[in-house]
């Protein structure tokens, strides 16, 4: 892995757990719904699937709410490969 995607994955990672940290402070029954919210209202369909791509090979650096968001984050559709 080259040292640019591990920085973009850190910066996605570090995002990610903001906005968790964010919704810490309201009421427990809005954190996750709050944050999945944000992440679907202003996360662009390739930074979700780069989500999607390091919550699926288990990466442990996510706020356990992160991960529990996760759930009602929409999974956009996979990229298909143009034909050369």
């Amino acid at each position: 892995m080259s040292h640019d995607s591990a920085s973009t994955e850190d910066k996605l990672i570090r995002m990610a757990n903001q906005i968790a940290t964010f919704f810490d402070s309201q009421p427990e029954k809005e954190r996750v719904d709050g944050i999945a919210g944000h992440i679907n209202k202003f996360w662009e369909p390739r930074m979700r699937r780069q989500f999607f791509d390091l919550v699926d090979k288990g990466h442990e650096g996510f706020h356990p709410m992160v991960l529990s968001a996760a759930q009602r984050i929409n999974r956009p559709a996979p990229v298909e490969a143009r034909p050369a």
